[in-house]
């Protein structure tokens, strides 16, 4: 284990959670690499095959593929982009978005019929049906109306005719961004900082997902485990000399980390694998509790028979898939 782990403000001293959060990222995307191209055997990590973890790059994970590939490609106005975004991240969930396509065709912000979706989902809701992810806690925006979604459907309107719906592609920066949305009522720290990376992976704007970053409570947690002392300098100033040093803590574990198509990990990616790790940890080093205190993982992994066909990314960053990418990685012998 590293004995120090330095940035600029100061020394970190590592818990051995430091060692596993590289680990970990490096095995979590050795085993998205088997399940894209098949393998029947997807990891040796008992944790990590018994459990859910989003992957190691956000870009990657289920959603945010439909997201790009579905929701906002092919779409260049600021204000359609930012109210589909927005309608389909709100509920985070595809079943969510294709009720709503199925029931009212084709989502426009000109011609959104919005008393008709609430309508929707509320039958959705009324046979049982759940219409929210559980990948984040979603605060109901206080607007009188009864039902949760309800609420949030009046939020969104209210942006679309407020003009922060076209307002936001203005921004110059991504914290710039982050701030126009976290003036929206009900959008804390955390959630402003996602959406603000969701609406980066559109046409209109293309900032570098390295100049800005917002430690979620998972990540705070997650850091709190990796290091004794991780409380004494900001999360982000953490978060960012992870990012900075990960092909050396790589190396120095001999892991040869494939990246995404030449792109290392991003301070978004390294936030979200503090949080994986705090979650992994519970499991793999449950005498180091963390800040959070939590003791057991909620979801568990079940492989889906979907198959996971071309990704699709943000077309400003020009990633191209290599022949020899996925070969990188062995496959697992069955013993």
């Amino acid at each position: 284990m590293a004995r120090a782990f330095l940035t600029l403000e100061g020394k970190l001293c590592p818990t051995a959670v430091f060692d596993q959060y590289w680990k970990f990222a490096f095995e979590r995307m050795s085993t998205f690499v088997r399940r894209k191209r098949g393998d029947l055997i997807l990891t040796e990590d008992p944790i990590i095959a018994q459990f859910r973890f989003t992957n190691a790059y956000r870009v990657i994970d289920r959603c945010t593929q439909y997201l790009i590939a579905h929701v906002i490609q092919n779409y260049s106005d600021p204000r359609e982009v930012f109210f589909r975004t927005l309608l389909f991240k709100i509920f985070n969930k595809i079943e969510t978005w294709e009720l709503l396509e199925s029931a009212l065709g084709q989502i426009s912000v000109e011609r959104f019929p919005w008393s008709e979706a609430a309508a929707v989902l509320l039958r959705e809701i009324d046979a049982g049906q759940t219409i929210y992810s559980a990948a984040y806690i979603m605060p109901s925006p206080s607007f009188g109306f009864r039902y949760k979604h309800e609420n949030h459907l009046a939020l969104l309107r209210s942006l679309v005719d407020n003009d922060t719906a076209s307002r936001w592609a203005d921004a110059k920066s991504l914290r710039q961004l982050y701030t126009i949305l976290r003036g929206v009522p009900s959008f804390g720290r955390f959630l402003a900082f996602q959406y603000a990376i969701d609406l980066n992976y559109s046409d209109c704007v293309e900032f570098d997902e390295n100049s800005f970053v917002v430690a979620g409570p998972g990540a705070v947690d997650g850091i709190s485990k990796c290091f004794e002392n991780g409380n004494c300098m900001e999360p982000e100033v953490v978060i960012a000399a992870m990012t900075k040093n990960q092909e050396a803590q790589f190396g120095r574990l001999g892991l040869d980390f494939c990246g995404l198509y030449g792109r290392p990990l991003k301070l978004i990616d390294c936030q979200n694998l503090f949080c994986e790790i705090s979650k992994y940890s519970r499991v793999s080093h449950p005498h180091i509790q963390g800040v959070a205190k939590r003791a057991t993982i909620k979801q568990s992994y079940r492989r889906s028979a979907t198959p996971i066909d071309n990704l699709t990314f943000p077309r400003s960053w020009s990633l191209e898939p290599k022949e020899d990418y996925e070969a990188r990685v062995p496959s697992v012998v069955p013993r």
